[in-house]
Protein backbone atom coordinates (compact mmCIF):
# COMPACT_ATOMS: atom_id res chain seq x y z
CA UNK A 1 0.00 0.00 0.00
CA UNK A 2 1.25 3.74 -0.94
CA UNK A 3 3.85 4.96 -2.88
CA UNK A 4 3.13 7.04 -5.73
CA UNK A 5 0.49 6.11 -8.55
CA UNK A 6 1.89 5.62 -12.02
CA UNK A 7 1.67 9.03 -14.33
CA UNK A 8 -1.53 8.25 -16.35
CA UNK A 9 -0.53 7.99 -20.02
CA UNK A 10 -3.03 10.29 -22.82
CA UNK A 11 -4.18 8.03 -25.23
CA UNK A 12 -3.51 8.53 -29.33
CA UNK A 13 -5.88 9.94 -30.20
CA UNK A 14 -6.35 11.99 -27.08
CA UNK A 15 -10.31 12.85 -28.20
CA UNK A 16 -12.95 11.67 -30.49
CA UNK A 17 -14.61 14.71 -31.76
CA UNK A 18 -18.92 14.74 -32.34
CA UNK A 19 -20.72 17.29 -34.39
CA UNK A 20 -23.45 18.64 -31.91
CA UNK A 21 -25.05 21.83 -34.11
CA UNK A 22 -24.17 24.92 -36.60
CA UNK A 23 -23.81 28.31 -36.37
CA UNK A 24 -22.99 31.04 -38.31
CA UNK A 25 -20.30 33.50 -37.26
CA UNK A 26 -20.25 31.68 -33.81
CA UNK A 27 -17.69 33.62 -31.00
CA UNK A 28 -18.21 32.62 -27.69
CA UNK A 29 -20.41 29.79 -25.84
CA UNK A 30 -20.98 29.65 -22.01
CA UNK A 31 -22.89 26.53 -20.27
CA UNK A 32 -26.08 27.65 -18.07
CA UNK A 33 -26.16 25.64 -14.90
CA UNK A 34 -29.17 23.50 -16.10
CA UNK A 35 -26.39 22.26 -18.80
CA UNK A 36 -27.70 24.36 -21.69
CA UNK A 37 -25.63 26.43 -23.90
CA UNK A 38 -25.44 30.35 -24.51
CA UNK A 39 -23.22 31.38 -27.94
CA UNK A 40 -22.80 34.23 -29.55
CA UNK A 41 -23.25 34.88 -33.03
CA UNK A 42 -21.07 38.06 -34.50
CA UNK A 43 -24.00 39.35 -36.34
CA UNK A 44 -25.85 40.31 -33.37
CA UNK A 45 -27.49 36.64 -32.02
CA UNK A 46 -27.25 35.76 -28.69
CA UNK A 47 -28.50 31.65 -29.51
CA UNK A 48 -29.56 29.07 -26.71
CA UNK A 49 -29.10 25.36 -27.49
CA UNK A 50 -30.32 22.39 -25.58
CA UNK A 51 -27.25 19.91 -26.25
CA UNK A 52 -28.87 16.71 -25.36
CA UNK A 53 -31.74 17.48 -28.06
CA UNK A 54 -29.69 19.66 -29.97
CA UNK A 55 -32.97 22.19 -30.21
CA UNK A 56 -31.76 25.79 -31.02
CA UNK A 57 -33.71 28.99 -29.90
CA UNK A 58 -32.62 32.46 -29.50
CA UNK A 59 -32.58 35.38 -26.93
CA UNK A 60 -33.90 38.41 -28.01
CA UNK A 61 -33.02 41.46 -26.15
CA UNK A 62 -29.23 41.84 -27.24
CA UNK A 63 -28.09 45.13 -27.50
CA UNK A 64 -27.54 46.40 -31.34
CA UNK A 65 -24.22 45.70 -32.56
CA UNK A 66 -21.99 47.32 -35.07
CA UNK A 67 -21.18 44.05 -37.14
CA UNK A 68 -18.03 44.21 -39.56
CA UNK A 69 -14.56 42.93 -39.36
CA UNK A 70 -13.78 41.79 -36.30
CA UNK A 71 -16.70 44.03 -34.87
CA UNK A 72 -20.02 42.53 -33.84
CA UNK A 73 -21.46 40.35 -31.06
CA UNK A 74 -18.60 39.04 -28.67
CA UNK A 75 -18.07 37.55 -25.01
CA UNK A 76 -20.96 36.04 -23.57
CA UNK A 77 -20.51 34.99 -19.57
CA UNK A 78 -22.54 34.17 -15.89
CA UNK A 79 -22.27 36.30 -13.16
CA UNK A 80 -20.68 34.14 -10.38
CA UNK A 81 -24.35 34.04 -8.44
CA UNK A 82 -25.87 33.48 -11.37
CA UNK A 83 -28.64 30.87 -10.44
CA UNK A 84 -29.74 33.69 -7.86
CA UNK A 85 -29.31 36.74 -10.40
CA UNK A 86 -29.99 35.63 -13.37
CA UNK A 87 -27.38 38.23 -15.10
CA UNK A 88 -25.65 37.33 -17.93
CA UNK A 89 -22.55 40.10 -18.98
CA UNK A 90 -22.39 40.03 -22.92
CA UNK A 91 -19.34 42.03 -25.13
CA UNK A 92 -20.06 43.71 -27.94
CA UNK A 93 -18.98 46.19 -30.79
CA UNK A 94 -20.64 49.36 -30.74
CA UNK A 95 -21.73 52.37 -32.90
CA UNK A 96 -20.14 56.17 -32.43
CA UNK A 97 -20.63 59.27 -34.19
CA UNK A 98 -18.74 60.43 -37.52
CA UNK A 99 -18.08 56.54 -38.02
CA UNK A 100 -16.01 55.70 -35.05
CA UNK A 101 -16.40 52.28 -32.95
CA UNK A 102 -15.82 50.79 -29.71
CA UNK A 103 -16.07 47.45 -27.81
CA UNK A 104 -18.80 47.67 -24.86
CA UNK A 105 -19.55 45.29 -22.35
CA UNK A 106 -23.32 45.23 -20.73
CA UNK A 107 -24.82 42.99 -18.53
CA UNK A 108 -28.98 41.95 -18.11
CA UNK A 109 -31.10 39.78 -16.47
CA UNK A 110 -31.88 35.93 -18.59
CA UNK A 111 -35.11 35.61 -18.98
CA UNK A 112 -36.49 31.89 -20.11
CA UNK A 113 -39.61 30.91 -21.91
CA UNK A 114 -42.13 28.18 -20.51
CA UNK A 115 -40.76 26.09 -23.68
CA UNK A 116 -37.16 26.57 -22.73
CA UNK A 117 -35.71 27.00 -26.12
CA UNK A 118 -36.15 30.75 -26.79
CA UNK A 119 -35.94 34.03 -24.22
CA UNK A 120 -35.14 36.94 -23.57
CA UNK A 121 -33.27 39.97 -21.82
CA UNK A 122 -34.15 42.34 -19.36
CA UNK A 123 -32.89 45.31 -17.26
CA UNK A 124 -29.83 45.84 -20.24
CA UNK A 125 -26.87 47.86 -18.55
CA UNK A 126 -23.79 48.90 -20.24
CA UNK A 127 -21.36 48.75 -17.72
CA UNK A 128 -18.06 49.62 -19.55
CA UNK A 129 -17.13 51.29 -22.97
CA UNK A 130 -14.30 51.28 -24.92
CA UNK A 131 -12.64 54.83 -26.14
CA UNK A 132 -13.92 55.01 -29.81
CA UNK A 133 -11.83 55.24 -32.42
CA UNK A 134 -12.06 54.18 -36.64
CA UNK A 135 -11.80 51.00 -37.28
CA UNK A 136 -13.14 47.67 -36.74
CA UNK A 137 -10.57 45.11 -35.69
CA UNK A 138 -8.49 44.33 -32.01
CA UNK A 139 -11.90 44.84 -29.83
CA UNK A 140 -10.79 41.94 -27.64
CA UNK A 141 -13.48 42.54 -25.17
CA UNK A 142 -13.01 38.76 -23.53
CA UNK A 143 -14.59 38.68 -20.03
CA UNK A 144 -13.70 36.96 -16.72
CA UNK A 145 -14.95 36.88 -13.00
CA UNK A 146 -12.33 36.11 -10.66
CA UNK A 147 -12.99 34.40 -7.26
CA UNK A 148 -13.32 37.79 -6.07
CA UNK A 149 -16.68 38.24 -7.90
CA UNK A 150 -14.10 41.42 -9.97
CA UNK A 151 -14.71 41.70 -13.76
CA UNK A 152 -12.09 41.56 -15.84
CA UNK A 153 -11.95 43.16 -19.27
CA UNK A 154 -9.69 42.67 -22.55
CA UNK A 155 -9.45 45.97 -24.63
CA UNK A 156 -7.62 45.53 -27.45
CA UNK A 157 -5.83 48.89 -29.42
CA UNK A 158 -7.71 48.76 -31.85
CA UNK A 159 -4.76 48.02 -34.64
CA UNK A 160 -3.62 51.97 -32.94
CA UNK A 161 -0.34 50.77 -31.45
CA UNK A 162 0.64 53.60 -29.28
CA UNK A 163 -2.74 54.16 -26.81
CA UNK A 164 -1.37 50.99 -25.61
CA UNK A 165 1.28 52.78 -23.99
CA UNK A 166 -1.17 55.67 -22.58
CA UNK A 167 -3.11 55.65 -19.31
CA UNK A 168 -5.30 58.07 -20.38
CA UNK A 169 -6.27 55.81 -22.91
CA UNK A 170 -8.35 52.16 -22.21
CA UNK A 171 -6.88 50.69 -25.34
CA UNK A 172 -4.23 48.28 -25.19
CA UNK A 173 -5.17 47.50 -21.72
CA UNK A 174 -6.83 44.56 -19.49
CA UNK A 175 -9.23 46.09 -16.88
CA UNK A 176 -10.72 45.25 -13.65
CA UNK A 177 -14.22 46.57 -12.26
CA UNK A 178 -16.70 45.66 -10.09
CA UNK A 179 -19.62 43.62 -11.48
CA UNK A 180 -21.29 46.54 -11.49
CA UNK A 181 -18.98 47.98 -13.41
CA UNK A 182 -17.45 50.68 -10.42
CA UNK A 183 -14.02 51.28 -10.23
CA UNK A 184 -11.91 49.25 -7.64
CA UNK A 185 -10.47 51.22 -4.96
CA UNK A 186 -7.47 48.77 -4.98
CA UNK A 187 -6.53 49.09 -8.93
CA UNK A 188 -2.91 49.71 -9.23
CA UNK A 189 -3.69 53.36 -11.05
CA UNK A 190 -6.72 54.85 -9.15
CA UNK A 191 -4.94 57.61 -8.22
CA UNK A 192 -4.60 58.51 -11.18
CA UNK A 193 -8.26 59.09 -11.88
CA UNK A 194 -10.06 59.07 -15.15
CA UNK A 195 -9.46 56.40 -17.50
CA UNK A 196 -6.17 55.26 -15.86
CA UNK A 197 -8.28 54.10 -12.97
CA UNK A 198 -9.57 51.02 -14.89
CA UNK A 199 -6.61 49.73 -15.81
CA UNK A 200 -5.38 46.11 -14.34
CA UNK A 201 -2.09 46.28 -16.69
CA UNK A 202 -1.04 47.71 -20.18
CA UNK A 203 1.16 47.57 -23.32
CA UNK A 204 -1.41 44.64 -24.76
CA UNK A 205 -2.18 43.99 -28.48
CA UNK A 206 -5.21 42.38 -29.39
CA UNK A 207 -6.20 39.46 -26.37
CA UNK A 208 -8.40 37.34 -27.37
CA UNK A 209 -8.27 34.92 -24.14
CA UNK A 210 -8.38 35.29 -20.83
CA UNK A 211 -8.91 32.78 -17.96
CA UNK A 212 -7.81 32.33 -14.44
CA UNK A 213 -6.56 29.16 -13.42
CA UNK A 214 -7.76 27.59 -9.61
CA UNK A 215 -4.43 29.44 -7.92
CA UNK A 216 -5.97 32.51 -8.96
CA UNK A 217 -3.23 34.03 -11.62
CA UNK A 218 -5.12 35.18 -14.51
CA UNK A 219 -3.61 34.48 -17.53
CA UNK A 220 -4.09 35.64 -21.62
CA UNK A 221 -3.06 35.38 -25.07
CA UNK A 222 -3.12 37.83 -27.41
CA UNK A 223 -2.51 38.10 -31.35
CA UNK A 224 1.45 39.20 -32.04
CA UNK A 225 2.15 41.19 -35.81
CA UNK A 226 3.55 39.19 -38.44
CA UNK A 227 4.91 36.51 -35.83
CA UNK A 228 4.88 36.85 -31.65
CA UNK A 229 1.90 35.79 -30.59
CA UNK A 230 2.05 35.40 -26.67
CA UNK A 231 0.53 33.99 -23.75
CA UNK A 232 0.76 36.09 -20.48
CA UNK A 233 0.71 35.77 -16.70
CA UNK A 234 -0.92 38.86 -15.89
CA UNK A 235 0.64 40.94 -13.18
CA UNK A 236 -0.60 43.84 -10.97
CA UNK A 237 0.41 47.17 -12.96
CA UNK A 238 2.52 45.54 -15.13
CA UNK A 239 3.66 46.79 -18.99
CA UNK A 240 3.58 44.01 -21.69
CA UNK A 241 5.62 46.33 -24.01
CA UNK A 242 2.98 47.07 -26.98
CA UNK A 243 3.70 48.54 -29.89
CA UNK A 244 7.25 49.32 -28.43
CA UNK A 245 8.87 45.73 -28.24
CA UNK A 246 7.17 42.15 -29.76
CA UNK A 247 9.04 38.82 -30.43
CA UNK A 248 7.17 39.24 -34.08
CA UNK A 249 7.92 42.55 -37.28
CA UNK A 250 5.54 44.75 -38.64
CA UNK A 251 3.12 43.77 -41.29
CA UNK A 252 5.17 45.67 -43.76
CA UNK A 253 8.45 43.17 -42.82
CA UNK A 254 9.76 46.07 -40.87
CA UNK A 255 11.74 44.94 -37.64
CA UNK A 256 10.03 45.42 -33.56
CA UNK A 257 12.78 45.45 -31.34
CA UNK A 258 12.64 41.86 -29.28
CA UNK A 259 11.51 41.91 -25.35
CA UNK A 260 14.66 40.70 -24.89
CA UNK A 261 16.13 44.13 -25.06
CA UNK A 262 13.94 45.94 -23.09
CA UNK A 263 13.93 44.09 -20.10
CA UNK A 264 11.65 46.89 -18.12
CA UNK A 265 8.72 45.16 -19.88
CA UNK A 266 7.08 41.87 -18.93
CA UNK A 267 8.05 39.37 -21.36
CA UNK A 268 5.31 36.63 -22.55
CA UNK A 269 6.13 33.28 -20.83
CA UNK A 270 5.35 31.48 -24.37
CA UNK A 271 5.20 33.17 -27.99
CA UNK A 272 4.86 31.48 -31.60
CA UNK A 273 5.98 32.35 -34.83
CA UNK A 274 4.61 31.32 -36.83
CA UNK A 275 1.47 32.25 -35.44
CA UNK A 276 -1.30 29.65 -34.41
CA UNK A 277 -3.70 33.27 -34.14
CA UNK A 278 -4.97 32.52 -30.93
CA UNK A 279 -8.83 32.16 -29.42
CA UNK A 280 -10.63 31.12 -27.22
CA UNK A 281 -8.81 29.93 -24.01
CA UNK A 282 -9.44 27.33 -20.68
CA UNK A 283 -7.44 26.16 -18.20
CA UNK A 284 -9.04 22.30 -18.02
CA UNK A 285 -10.23 21.36 -13.93
CA UNK A 286 -12.86 18.28 -15.39
CA UNK A 287 -12.77 14.82 -14.44
CA UNK A 288 -13.19 13.28 -17.88
CA UNK A 289 -9.59 13.73 -19.24
CA UNK A 290 -8.09 13.91 -15.95
CA UNK A 291 -4.71 13.54 -17.47
CA UNK A 292 -5.67 17.25 -19.03
CA UNK A 293 -6.18 18.79 -15.47
CA UNK A 294 -4.51 21.73 -14.77
CA UNK A 295 -3.55 22.34 -18.64
CA UNK A 296 -4.72 25.46 -21.08
CA UNK A 297 -6.26 24.50 -23.98
CA UNK A 298 -6.39 27.35 -26.75
CA UNK A 299 -7.90 27.60 -30.44
CA UNK A 300 -6.13 27.98 -33.42
CA UNK A 301 -7.31 30.02 -36.06
CA UNK A 302 -4.14 30.45 -38.67
CA UNK A 303 -3.41 27.18 -37.06
CA UNK A 304 -6.55 25.30 -37.17
CA UNK A 305 -5.44 23.34 -34.34
CA UNK A 306 -6.18 22.90 -30.87
CA UNK A 307 -3.21 23.97 -28.76
CA UNK A 308 -2.14 22.21 -25.23
CA UNK A 309 -0.36 24.05 -22.65
CA UNK A 310 1.59 23.14 -19.62
CA UNK A 311 1.99 25.20 -16.71
CA UNK A 312 4.59 25.10 -14.61
CA UNK A 313 4.13 27.79 -11.46
CA UNK A 314 4.73 31.20 -13.62
CA UNK A 315 5.67 29.57 -16.85
CA UNK A 316 3.84 27.49 -20.04
CA UNK A 317 4.53 26.19 -22.66
CA UNK A 318 3.19 24.37 -25.54
CA UNK A 319 3.00 20.85 -25.44
CA UNK A 320 1.10 19.40 -28.17
CA UNK A 321 -0.89 20.43 -31.17
CA UNK A 322 -4.15 18.63 -32.53
CA UNK A 323 -4.99 19.63 -35.83
CA UNK A 324 -8.56 20.20 -36.01
CA UNK A 325 -8.59 20.95 -40.09
CA UNK A 326 -10.68 23.90 -39.40
CA UNK A 327 -10.31 27.51 -37.58
CA UNK A 328 -11.16 27.22 -33.96
CA UNK A 329 -12.49 29.80 -32.60
CA UNK A 330 -13.88 29.65 -29.09
CA UNK A 331 -13.00 26.78 -26.32
CA UNK A 332 -14.75 25.76 -23.20
CA UNK A 333 -15.00 23.12 -20.77
CA UNK A 334 -18.78 21.41 -20.10
CA UNK A 335 -20.37 20.14 -16.95
CA UNK A 336 -19.64 16.77 -17.03
CA UNK A 337 -15.66 17.92 -18.20
CA UNK A 338 -15.65 17.67 -21.83
CA UNK A 339 -13.96 20.13 -24.00
CA UNK A 340 -16.28 22.04 -26.07
CA UNK A 341 -15.27 23.90 -29.85
CA UNK A 342 -16.49 26.61 -31.54
CA UNK A 343 -15.05 26.44 -35.58
CA UNK A 344 -14.67 30.03 -36.47
CA UNK A 345 -17.08 31.09 -39.93
CA UNK A 346 -20.52 30.50 -41.98
CA UNK A 347 -22.48 27.62 -41.16
CA UNK A 348 -19.76 26.08 -38.90
CA UNK A 349 -19.81 23.55 -36.25
CA UNK A 350 -19.97 22.98 -32.57
CA UNK A 351 -17.73 20.21 -31.60
CA UNK A 352 -17.94 18.27 -28.34
CA UNK A 353 -14.76 16.40 -27.78
CA UNK A 354 -14.66 13.30 -24.81
CA UNK A 355 -12.01 10.43 -24.21
CA UNK A 356 -11.17 7.81 -27.35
Amino acid sequence: MGGNLPARQIPNPAFKSTEVARFDQPWAMTFLPDGRLLVTEKPGRLRLINVATKQIGEIIGVPAVAYGGQGGLGDVVLHPQFASNHWVYLSYAEEGTGGVRGAAVARAVLNLDASGNNGSLSNLQVLWRQIKVSGDAHYSHRIAFDRDGKLWISSGERQKGTPAQDLQSNLGKILRLNADGSIPADNPFVNQGGVAAQVWSLGHRNVYGLVFNTQGQLWEHEMGPMGGDELNLIERGSNYGWPIVSNGSNYDGSDIPDHSTRPEFNAPEAWWTPVIAPAGFIIYTGDLFPYFRGNGFIGGLASTALIRIQFDGDTGREVSRYPMGQRIREVEQGPDGAIWLLEDGSNVRLLKLTPT
